[in-house]
């Protein structure tokens, strides 16, 4: 009998965090990001056209990516109570993992609030 290899943990998480932040740069382009790097001196010419292929679907970003947001915090939080009672030799999502996806969640948050407030 044998078993097919199972996915690495964490990857759902890890997905809908990147889905998430592509969503909220997405958002961010038109507006936020060209002010917070013009005020960092760094040039914002390249982010035009992803500002013009995002703009109208403004609305939609926002709810996508306020979703999977929501979602991968819910898995990690998911992630952080398996993990508590997960004993040393068991089976759980990697610790860099999860701090690379809250970092990533943290991110993709201040993208979004960014990218809404700023418009």
């Amino acid at each position: 009998m044998t078993q097919t290899p199972s996915p690495p943990k964490g990857i759902g998480t890890a997905t809908l965090t990147l889905a998430g932040i592509a969503a909220a740069f997405g958002v961010a382009a038109c507006c936020a990001l060209p002010i917070l790097f013009a005020s960092a001196g760094i040039g914002a010419a390249w982010l035009g056209g992803v500002a013009i292929v995002a703009a109208p679907y403004r609305t939609p970003l926002l709810l996508i990516g306020a979703l999977c947001l929501l979602a991968g915090a819910a898995l990690l939080l998911r992630q952080q109570v398996t993990a508590a009672r997960c004993g040393p030799g068991g089976i759980c999502t990697p610790r860099w993992m999860r701090v690379l996806t809250l970092i990533g969640l943290l991110l993709g948050a201040a993208l979004l609030w960014a990218g809404y407030r700023y418009v």
